[in-house]
């Protein structure tokens, strides 16, 4: 199987290029990415924990779903798609904001993304692919903001960075 290419980008999204996943990651090469934050009727937030094979923050918890769009993919595409992937569902999307981060893992890998950050609505429980995600759980925005205070380690980077500084742009 041919690896994924990841869409590079300046710092104003503009396509640059294209590269293999694994060789951005190792380059810290920034390029384009998206998180989704499902609700539910609750206004519960669907936190997954990321499968412990994954190549970097396994069996951390992070936002409903998050990767990398493909060429050619709009944003909105792509959240759908790996909604679907990893979670087993569909909804529809809304792009809030994006923002560019860039953190170091202790694996020598680093992500540096252009992060898009799109919400939706869904209120059953998803049906996990276990490649891809070990767990699932609802939890109100407070409660995860509790939680990360207190447990700031069992939480994936660009998750923490999102609650940190672009909190109002998820809340419903």
């Amino acid at each position: 199987m041919k690896e994924e290419q990841v869409i590079l980008v300046n710092e104003n999204d503009e396509q640059i290029g294209l590269m293999p996943k694994m060789e951005a990651h190792e380059k810290a090469v920034l390029h384009r990415a998206f998180s989704v934050f499902v609700f539910n009727e609750k206004n519960e937030l669907m936190l997954q924990q990321r499968a412990a094979d994954k190549y970097h923050s396994p069996l951390l918890w992070t936002n409903t779903c998050c990767s990398h769009q493909r060429d050619g993919e709009s944003n909105l595409e792509a959240g759908k798609r790996r909604l679907q992937e990893e979670m087993g569902f569909v909804c529809e999307l809304e792009e809030k904001t994006s923002f560019i981060y860039k953190a170091p893992f202790d694996n020598g890998l680093t992500e540096h993304e252009l992060d898009h950050i799109m919400v939706g609505s869904y209120s059953k429980n998803p049906v996990i692919n276990r490649e891809e995600v070990e767990s699932f759980k609802w939890m109100t925005l407070e409660e995860v903001k509790d939680d990360i205070t207190l447990n700031p380690q069992i939480y994936t980077e660009w998750f923490k960075i999102i609650f940190e500084k672009f909190y109002s742009f998820i809340k419903q």
